[in-house]
């Protein structure tokens, strides 16, 4: 009975976090915060795409809107 504890004990202790790291991480991607966490985890392991990505979407935030063309109507 004492070994069953220790084994359930030990699937709680590491079994619920790991579980919810999934979840964490959609969440995270959904709302927009912290790239400066994952981006690190993201291209190391896996998807080193998501680093070059995450500098090109923080490029075209930060650029400037195009000016108007003389002949386009007010907005």
């Amino acid at each position: 009975m004492n070994g069953l504890f220790v084994l359930i004990a030990i699937l709680v202790v590491f079994g619920v976090p790991l579980a919810g790291l999934p979840w964490l991480a959609a969440r995270v991607r959904r709302r927009g915060v912290g790239a400066g966490l994952l981006g690190p985890i993201e291209e190391i392991w896996g998807y080193p795409e998501a680093h070059r990505m995450r500098f090109e979407i923080e490029a075209r935030q930060e650029a400037p809107a195009p000016a108007p063309s003389p002949g386009d109507p007010p907005a």
